[in-house]
């Protein structure tokens, strides 16, 4: 490690949990969340019904929405790769309609791509090459009939271009079906992204050649247009190539030129805007690579909650990777800041929409009694509100604090999650915790401090891996000792209604049911019977505690800090400067013992302690402190 790196790990603890407060939580954060209607006929669909996703998209055609009919078309097409039988019945009774065959047409190219898979095609093995072929060559015929079937549509040419490139077709190829889509929408977002991918230096063409086209492109949009952030699709696909170059970089220029133009056309959109977050992620990720992280920033807070899969895809498991980047972000701003200086404030914007509506709401059910749970939270750093859950299980949420512990700010989990690693260890029994938002749901199994199994659902997303599934099953299954693991894992592979998938995840572990109001106000357990507050305490409290509450007996609330007088902080005041610039003086002069600048020392650093213990002890905002029962 770097000497200025020790520097600069104090200045993170202190000011990374302030910048990017105004952020939306991690479990907030959603992969390509659809909108309400698109949601409807997703989950439709997955329950077999199509005519929701008919109704739809005949809308879309009517009024010739074609940005929009691209974005459902693609959706509906990859959900029907899990969901197979609704396109069915669809195209059986009605095999001439141009929605449902456009969706057909799109589910080849998507059932081609996945037997690809998006690697290089050095890693490709001959016989998945083999069969990616012959699919996108059955899907000829299906493309064409979308064609001709909504001549006036240009949707069918952006599945043709994915489709040539699929196939390697010759370059003559593509510029026809490039002006047969620019002929019907010349400014159409999908029909150009693929054509770029048809021009980058991975397939067919070259980094001049793409950055020409994409800055063409963008020139001749009109105002408002997602095209102006085609170049910055351009610097995605060039950061990717990893290309060294002798001497100064000949692109960056123009990648700085589509930065400047992505965030203009990000600017006369709205913050959270669902329609802006494809360019918004990858203007994030082009800053962020830059390291330009206080733009990043502004970037991130711009997404809010909708995380997309690309660019993030090309470097990992999307959602994880998007995540991983805003957090970097946060450390590095703050390791700029310098320690003393006060934590920078977010934008002064108002409540941002995930705090009023997006933020997780969290409970955990431990299979234990609240005395039992209370007793081993005492040094968890978080204060708990507890309520019994039947006769052998307890309810637990967070209670905000109204100051934050140490440990709560260095702990990179969620607060409930972190209490319950802390609360489980070495005790024999679980819990389970839950977070939910309105367009996601999971859970975290804990046992004995561990992570055992942990599992998400989405709206929108595609039924989880059957291996990872059936996995968390078999631990949900040993741990609350069901002798047949296969229901959970058919739960697990649920799709279209996190919250219900939650609540039969809960009766199949034979725990209690989800309390009234769980997903709604953030803390619901006040009103139930017997719920109980347990006030966070400091370490060294929390380990006197423990070794002095007996077995069977909760824990009372420690008594509040008495405000130190006047007279406390002005003899302390002075102590530290007085003691500090002896213990300088003593490490200086030679003359002076090592023992005796050793006393200088512990005493400037105790006097320093106090202070801040004091210091820390005085509210920071104006929420009441806990009332305990």
């Amino acid at each position: 490690m770097r000497l200025t790196a020790l520097f600069t790990i104090p200045r993170v603890l202190r000011h990374s949990d302030a910048i990017g407060a105004d952020l939306p939580p991690d479990d907030a954060v959603v992969l390509d969340a659809p909108d309400s209607s698109l949601r409807a006929a997703l989950a439709a669909a997955a329950a077999g019904d199509h005519a929701p996703a008919a109704e739809l998209l005949a809308g879309t055609r009517r009024h010739a929405q074609w940005e929009r009919r691209d974005t459902v078309v693609s959706r509906l097409a990859r959900a029907s790769l899990h969901h197979p039988g609704w396109l069915d019945s669809w195209l059986e009774a009605s095999p001439e309609d141009p929605d449902a065959v456009l969706v057909k047409a799109d589910q080849y190219v998507y059932q081609a791509w996945q037997i690809r898979t998006g690697a290089r095609a050095r890693h490709v093995e001959a016989d998945q090459f083999k069969a990616f072929h012959a699919v996108l060559r059955d899907a000829v015929p299906v493309i064409s009939a979308a064609a001709e079937l909504n001549p006036d549509d240009p949707v069918p040419w952006r599945i043709a271009l994915t489709q040539a490139r699929g196939i390697q077709a010759p370059r003559e190829v593509f510029d026809t079906y490039l002006a047969e889509a620019n002929e019907r929408d010349p400014h159409h977002e999908g029909c150009h992204v693929q054509a770029l991918q048809y021009l980058c230096a991975k397939w067919f063409g070259s980094h001049e050649e793409m950055f020409a086209f994409a800055e063409r492109a963008a020139e001749q949009a009109p105002p408002g247009s997602r095209l102006h952030a085609l170049p910055l699709q351009a610097v995605v696909e060039y950061l990717i190539a990893d290309e060294e170059t002798p001497g100064p970089d000949p692109y960056t220029p123009r990648a700085e030129a589509a930065v400047a133009r992505a965030q203009a056309l990000s600017e006369s959109y709205a913050p959270g805007d669902r329609e802006a977050a494809g360019f918004r992620n990858h203007l994030a990720m082009v800053l962020w690579s830059m390291n330009r992280y206080e733009e990043a920033l502004t970037a991130f807070r711009s997404i809010g909650v909708h995380a997309t899969t690309f660019p993030w895809t090309y470097f990992g498991e999307a959602r994880a990777e998007f995540l991983e980047a805003r957090s970097d972000t946060r450390v590095e701003l703050a390791m700029k800041v310098p320690f003393f200086s006060p934590s920078p404030k977010p934008p002064a914007t108002g409540a941002p929409d995930w705090e009023r509506e997006l933020a997780p709401r969290s409970l955990a059910i431990a299979s234990t009694g609240p005395t039992e749970v209370a007793q081993a939270a005492l040094i968890c750093g978080h204060s708990l509100r507890t309520a019994p859950a039947g006769s052998s299980h307890t309810y637990v949420e967070i209670v905000p604090d109204p100051v934050r512990g140490k440990r709560a700010a260095l702990l990179p989990e969620d607060p409930l999650t972190s209490a319950a690693d802390n609360f489980t260890t070495a005790e024999d029994w679980p819990a389970l915790i839950l977070h939910r938002t309105p367009e996601r749901g999971s859970f975290t199994l804990l046992h004995r401090g561990k992570k055992v199994a942990e599992h998400s659902w989405e709206t929108a997303a595609p039924a989880a891996d059957h291996t990872e599934a059936t996995a968390n099953a078999a631990a949900l299954a040993r741990v609350y000792e069901i002798a047949d693991p296969r229901p959970l894992a058919h739960i697990l592979r649920a799709t279209g209604d996190p919250a219900r998938h939650q609540s039969e995840l809960v009766a199949a572990l034979g725990l209690p049911p989800l309390p009234e109001g769980y997903g709604g106000e953030q803390e619901i357990l006040a009103g139930l019977p017997g719920a109980r507050v347990l006030v966070r305490r400091g370490f060294l409290a929390g380990m006197r505690d423990t070794l002095t509450t007996r077995d069977g007996v909760h824990p009372g609330t420690p008594p509040p800090a008495e405000p130190h007088p006047a007279r406390w902080w002005v003899l302390r005041g002075l102590a530290l400067p007085v003691f500090t610039a002896a213990a300088v003086y003593a490490w200086w002069t030679p003359d002076i013992g090592w023992f005796r600048s050793t006393v200088s020392s512990a005493v400037a650093l105790y006097v320093a302690a106090q202070l801040l213990r004091a210091v820390r002890r005085r509210p920071v905002s104006s929420s009441r402190p806990p009332a305990a029962s």
